[in-house]
């Protein structure tokens, strides 16, 4: 009876508590952590995105899944998608030019750092890198 008491106030604490992050803004260009690829995130539509404005190194999509696609110029691509507000930060979607996969994307904020996970599994396997705000 205790678990199921202190699940029910959990939940409830849960619904209740309003995100902290959800007044934040994400809009801007940040800055890789490996220093090669700018991406700037603004508003589209309802939701946010983000597109590579420049990358160091590779300038085609060449780990593309689809052949059609391994040409495209990286630079304009979006890679980042449905961003929207959740608990705690921002979830979405994030395609990973460098293995060419698509991944369940959840980003934090922290002054001009912004921590980006791409996550599989449900979320039970997460890789963080975290991004620096260009301007």
């Amino acid at each position: 009876m205790r678990f199921a008491t202190i699940m029910a106030l959990g939940a409830i604490l849960f619904a209740t508590s309003a995100p902290a992050q959800q007044s934040f803004d994400p809009s801007g260009t940040y800055v890789s952590q490996s220093g090669r690829t700018r991406v700037r995130v603004s508003r589209c539509g309802a939701a946010h995105c983000g597109r590579i404005v420049s990358v160091v190194g590779e300038t085609k999509d060449v780990n593309n899944p689809d052949p059609a696609k391994r040409g495209r110029n990286l630079v304009g691509l979006e890679m980042m998608w449905d961003v929207r507000p959740a608990r705690g930060g921002y979830t979405g979607q994030l395609y990973n030019f460098r293995d060419g996969k698509i991944y369940a994307g959840k980003a934090t904020f922290d002054g001009d750092a912004m921590k980006v996970s791409g996550c599989v599994l449900a979320g039970l396997i997460c890789r963080t890198q975290t991004w620096r705000r260009a301007n």
